[in-house]
Order: structure tokens, then C-alpha cells, then sequence
């Protein structure tokens, strides 16, 4: 695999430009410990080490000397990540001497995070600033895993359906599969009845691209099993029941969650944890035809649930429903879902912050605290189970939604929690996979959003 084109070979140390970072804090002891001519070169540029800042010092010859660079919190891996689109072009390198140290995996981290572009359709004209590698096997670290699974999920959330429907979903996890040695199965079409997964054939029926249960299997049998479930919904219309235009136009992101969900295997696989993994993602385009489902149809689910459709945009728990009951048909140690799943959660906690629910209050706990330990942040909401009259159906068990607008999210949740076995672990994560703009480290378009959290939950929880 290439190198991301905001890095060097650690071949190029010696001849990079040092980076010293400061904070306000370390900022004036450095300056006057600096000669003359620095030290007016940096108050002449009002230079003080905030964070996000940035300075060039050049040395006598009028070349760059050095750059020093003003952070917040060293421990954040964005700390960093404005530096390869703001620097001037060259190939820059940690400097040992530095005020504030960095751990160079965060850096490198950070360093990708910010220099990431999505160039498939448009193509950039002006190069990056590149960090030269610390060392040679850089490339196989940890953190490198944690940024192409990171540059995964936002891969594939910013290709246009065209290119990325259900099959093409597939693909990407066959690809995973060939690479990792993972065994691969898909359930396509009409053999979703056959094999009883209704409502992923009910969502997806109505597109030209058939529906479709992805599978990934990998790991030793004696290791603790782990489900992971992704919503894999390719492009949402919101069905008979349609969205507005604004509310359709970055509907091809609908999918984040199964693109977390692959790149969460891919982070497993690639670093090789003792555990045994299924990936489930459903995949589907919930589009308009003739032959798409109703509002007030019911559907008799995977479990024997009886569900009456209220709304057919609220189709990303009727496709995970099946998926999350087939996967605790396993006995899995640990379930994880990852999907865009409501509006609510957008408003209850804005874009940044994914609302985080599960059935365990360890596991909760646990997923929070990596959460804060890789600055890849959640908020724990709650499963108020007397919102569940909210789903209420005169002719069902529950209706996929309801009339009341209030509590979306927790309702959503309280629907997908039907389909888990009493006592199995659980967590559920409704996230955006978007940035609505440009900031450093978050480039415009999508995101991954607990992925890092999730992935350190796993190292905690199976590699004590």
C-alpha cells in the first residue's frame, strides 16, 4: 500500500525541518532562552504559542531553521492536524528538543488525519506539507492501522451512490476478506425471505440494486466472539414516506455505519486481536417503486416480532432489527452496532458527539472511558424504557415509530433493543459520519466517529 502523500520515508529524517512544539505555558521560558534575533523575529509575528498557531524561523542563509508550532492538549491527535494544509511545502520531522513533547504516534495520527483528501473525482493541485516517518516499520504501528481504518470510513462515505451501492459495499468487504483471511458470505435478493431476514428484504426491495446481508467470519474459535453490526443503508429516499430535498442531499453518508463497521475489521484484523469476529452489514438503498413498502404494512421480523411500519424513512432499524437478531443467535461475548440513525441524536448532541446506548452499565463505562482516552469522544443517553408506549401499534407488537417527535433517538434505540436477548452486551452508537464543514483534522464530507473508541474498548476489554 502507498504511502499517503502527507508523509516522507523516514529515509528523509535528516534532511526534514525540526517542528518544535510549544504551549502558552512552555512559550515565554523558550523565547528567552532563545538568541536576539529570534526573539524579535517572533514578537515582530506576534508568535505566543497559542494553540492551532504556527511560526517559520529562518535561519542566517534566510532558509527555514526551524518552525515552532503552539498546541492545546498534547494528548489530542488534532493537535497537530492543521500543519500539512497550512505549512509551507516541505518535509518536516519532530524535533527532539521540543518544549512540549508530542508522542509520535499521535502525531502521526493527527498529521494524517489532517492531511486526508478525498481526490477520486476532484483532483488537488497543491501539494501537502509531508512529516517523515520516525522509523522505517512506522508503517505497521498501531497508529498507522488507526488512520487508514479512519481514511476507510471516510472513503466510502463520501463516494457517491453510483459508486458505492450495495454491491460495491460488498465488494469492500470482500476485499477485507481476501486480505485478512477472513471467510465471506452474502445474502442477496430474494433469498433474504428464503433465509428469514424480512425486513432487509422489505427496506431494499424497491432498488434496481438488490438487498443484502453482508458477512465477514474471522478469528480463532477460542477466542471471545464479537459481533459487529453496521447499517449499510447505500443511499436513503425515506421511501414512499420521501424526505425534502435538503434532507435527501447527503443521503449517500446513510451507509457510515457499516463503513464503521468494516473499518473496525479491518482494525481487528490488521492488528490481530485474540478475538473471533463476525461483521454483519446490511445493505440496501431504500428507494420508490411500485414494489416498495408501505406505511402500514406489518412485518413479521427475523425474531417473530410483529412490526408495523409507521414511516418508511425509519428504515435503518428495520434493516439493523434482523441483522442484530441474527447476530445474537451466536452468543456473541459482545455486540456493537454503528448507524446514522436519527435526526434526534443530531439535535439532541450536534454533529461531533455520537449518542452511545447499551443494555450494560460496565460496558458503557468502559466504551466512554476509551472514548476519553482517545479523545474520540460519546455521550451515554439513556434507554428509558417507558418510551417504548411510543412505538405502540393497535395491529403489532411495536411500530418501527410513532406520532410524537419527542425522543427520537431513545425510542430508536429502545426499538433496536427489542432484538437483543436479555443479558447478551450490548452498545449501540447513533452517529453522523459527517463534518457539515472544514476544520483542521475534519475535512468537509465523512467522518469517523467512534471508531477509536471502539477499537480501544476491544484492546481493553479481550487483551487484558
Amino acid at each position: 500500500m502507498s504511502l499517503p502523500a502527507c508523509f516522507a520515508p523516514a529515509s528523509d529524517v535528516a534532511q526534514a525541518v525540526p517542528l518544535l512544539v510549544l504551549d502558552r505555558g512552555t512559550f515565554p521560558a523558550w523565547r528567552e532562552s532563545q538568541d536576539q534575533r529570534t526573539r524579535v523575529w517572533l514578537e515582530s509575528h506576534g508568535f505566543a504559542g497559542a494553540a492551532g498557531s504556527f511560526l517559520t524561523v529562518p535561519s542566517a542563509d534566510g532558509r527555514a531553521a526551524f518552525v515552532v508550532v503552539g498546541i492545546g492538549d498534547a494528548d489530542d491527535p488534532l493537535s497537530l492536524s492543521h500543519l500539512p494544509q497550512l505549512l509551507p511545502v516541505d518535509t518536516y520531522r519532530l524535533a527532539a528538543d521540543s518544549p512540549v513533547v508530542v508522542d509520535p504516534a499521535l502525531a502521526l495520527l493527527g498529521w494524517g488525519l489532517g492531511g486526508y483528501r478525498f481526490d477520486r473525482y476532484l483532483k488537488q493541485s497543491k501539494p501537502l506539507a509531508r512529516l517523515a516517518l520516525e522509523s522505517a516499520d512506522a508503517e505497521q504501528s498501531e497508529a498507522f492501522a488507526l488512520l487508514r481504518a479512519s481514511t476507510l470510513v471516510r472513503d466510502l462515505v463520501n463516494t457517491p451512490t453510483e459508486h458505492m451501492g450495495p454491491v460495491e459495499l460488498e465488494a469492500v468487504a470482500l476485499r477485507l476478506a481476501h486480505a485478512y483471511g477472513a471467510q465471506f458470505g452474502s445474502v442477496v435478493g430474494d433469498e433474504l425471505l428464503a433465509q428469514n431476514f424480512p425486513t432487509i428484504h422489505a427496506v431494499g426491495r424497491a432498488s434496481h440494486r438488490a438487498p443484502r446481508l453482508i458477512e465477514l467470519n474471522w478469528g480463532d474459535e477460542a477466542h471471545p466472539h464479537v459481533a459487529i453490526v453496521g447499517k449499510g443503508v447505500c443511499f436513503d429516499t425515506g421511501g414512499l414516506d420521501i424526505k425534502t430535498a435538503d434532507g435527501m442531499r447527503n443521503m449517500k453518508k446513510d451507509m457510515g455505519g457499516g463503513a464503521h463497521a468494516l473499518a473496525l475489521a479491518q482494525l481487528v484484523m490488521a492488528r490481530r486481536l485474540p478475538v473471533r469476529l463476525t461483521v454483519l452489514v446490511p445493505a440496501v438503498e431504500n428507494s420508490i417503486a411500485g414494489n416498495a413498502f408501505r406505511p402500514g404494512e406489518v412485518i413479521v421480523t427475523r425474531l417473530g416480532h410483529s412490526v408495523e411500519i409507521d414511516n418508511t424513512d425509519a428504515e435503518g432499524r428495520l434493516v439493523l432489527c434482523d441483522a442484530l437478531a441474527y447476530a445474537a443467535e451466536k452468543k456473541p461475548a459482545l455486540i456493537l452496532d454503528f448507524a446514522t440513525l436519527t435526526g434526534a441524536a443530531r439535535i439532541a448532541l450536534g454533529p461531533d458527539v455520537p449518542a452511545l446506548y447499551s443494555n450494560d452499565d460496565a460496558l458503557a463505562n468502559q466504551f466512554l472511558q476509551a472514548g476519553e482516552r482517545q479523545r474520540d469522544r460519546l455521550w451515554r443517553m439513556p434507554l428509558w424504557r417507558p418510551y417504548l408506549s411510543m412505538l405502540k401499534s393497535n395491529i403489532a407488537d411495536l411500530a418501527n415509530a410513532g406520532p410524537s417527535r419527542h425522543a427520537g433517538s431513545i425510542t430508536a434505540a429502545l426499538y433496536l433493543e427489542r432484538f437483543v436477548p436479555e443479558g447478551q452486551a450490548w452498545a449501540h452508537l447513533d452517529q453522523y459520519a459527517w463534518n457539515d464543514s472544514e476544520r483542521p483534522g475534519k475535512p468537509a464530507g465523512g467522518e469517523a466517529q467512534g471508531l477509536r473508541a471502539a477499537f480501544a474498548l476491544l484492546k481493553a476489554r479481550f487483551t487484558a
